[in-house]
């Protein structure tokens, strides 16, 4: 039998880390968490006697008002604490300050949670590691360490690094008193001048109006994001978004989403000439330079204005910005750039990894998982991020 003298909580941690997971079965795992527990509140005791005897000696009142619980989620399981008080003073601090200890237990939670796992599901698919259920309770309380890390995301300084913007909304669904109802979130996602694709802020409101969109232009704005290395702005098309543009970033050039304004198109056409029509469109959109771009425009307003006029209006009035793109030099694809689809495709991320969850609770649980998603995604870019999933955020 494996014995050692364990005096400290430090000591504790480095046997740990000898045993691979298979040997803490049954009593070993017990043993262990017993032992944990009586340092930690053996340190915390002496902790609030040592505060006890300072403040005799300045002659200030204060004495011991019991205990309170608190768990502290370790590779071994979950450790049920007593932490000693007094009426004015607690030892909480001795807990703070090993439960960064515990970083890797929070932070396979708080990944499984960003992976889409339900908060159900989170303790079932940790049972193997943690020898224990960790109840959707214990989960939730983790998770909600986002919370910090989400407000300073927001408010956090930005630089003026970005070549280009693609600005565009999601749905969520959220629940209220009366039901679940959509939110939109809207994002913005920046191209930075090594190329690399960075979502730079998110913001939840009502709905894509022009205030909505300038509310959360202006916070980017006054952010430090001026848009003086700005060279195109990216969007989908809403009203509310190209309202509000000019009048944050009026000096920019805007690039309408190809994607969106050919689905926009074919709604006016039959479905039997839908196919042929696109073909035409595809000739605009993968003409070589804008000149052959421009005239295979003008050949589908003649080929089709007498039997789509909807549809050729619908073109022709967005023809100069759906153009932007071949006036441009990014050093891009120009697939990066005649579409919203990389920042789509951070849109599809967040619905595979939270359908699993249904409906969000509160705006809170919004903010949570959106933030976590977008700094998942932005680190598999290899963009630096301030904020890892971490128990030390």
């Amino acid at each position: 039998m494996y014995k050692v003298a364990i005096t400290n909580i430090q000591a504790a941690f480095r046997e740990i880390k000898h045993f691979s997971p298979d040997d803490w079965d049954g009593d070993y795992r017990i043993a262990a968490r017993e032992a944990i527990k009586r340092i930690l509140e053996d340190r915390m005791k002496r902790y609030r006697d040592a505060y006890l005897d300072e403040i005799r000696l300045q002659d200030i009142d204060d004495r011991c008002n019991g205990y309170y619980p608190r768990h502290l989620l370790t590779e071994l399981g979950d450790i049920g604490l007593s932490v000693p008080r007094t009426r004015t003073f607690s030892a909480i601090n001795i807990l703070n300050l090993f439960a960064r200890r515990t970083v890797n237990v929070e932070r396979m939670i708080l990944l499984c949670f960003v992976l889409g796992l339900s908060t159900r599901k989170v303790g079932e698919a940790l049972l193997p590691i943690l020898g224990e259920v960790i109840s959707p309770q214990t989960v939730s309380r983790i998770a909600k360490q986002l919370d910090e890390a989400v407000i300073s995301y927001h408010k956090r300084p930005l630089s003026d690094r970005y070549k280009a913007l693609i600005i565009d909304g999601v749905v969520m669904k959220q629940k209220t008193g009366a039901g679940s109802q959509n939110r939109i979130i809207l994002v913005a996602l920046g191209i930075r001048d090594d190329n690399r694709k960075e979502v730079i802020d998110f913001c939840q409101a009502q709905g894509e109006s022009q205030a909505a969109w300038e509310g959360f232009l202006n916070n980017l704005y006054n952010r430090g994001l001026k848009g003086e290395n700005l060279k195109l702005i990216i969007t989908d098309g809403g009203k509310g978004l190209q309202a509000a543009l000019p009048l944050v970033y009026g000096q920019v050039p805007v690039q309408r989403c190809w994607a969106h304004k050919m689905r926009n198109i074919l709604n006016y056409v039959k479905r039997a000439d839908q196919k042929a029509v696109k073909a035409d469109l595809h000739k605009i959109i993968y003409a070589k330079d804008i000149i052959k771009a421009q005239k295979a425009a003008k050949r589908f307003v003649e080929k089709w204005k007498e039997l789509y006029q909807e549809a050729v209006s619908c073109l022709s009035r967005d023809i100069v910005e759906l153009l932007t793109f071949f006036r441009v030099n990014l050093d891009l694809k120009p697939s990066e750039l005649r579409t919203t689809n990389t920042i789509e495709r951070r849109f599809r991320e967040v619905r595979r990894r939270t359908r699993p969850m249904g409906v969000f609770s509160d705006r809170t649980s919004v903010e949570r998982i959106m933030f976590a998603v977008f700094i998942y995604e932005n680190k598999k870019e290899k963009v630096a991020t301030l904020f890892p999933l971490t128990h030390n955020n």
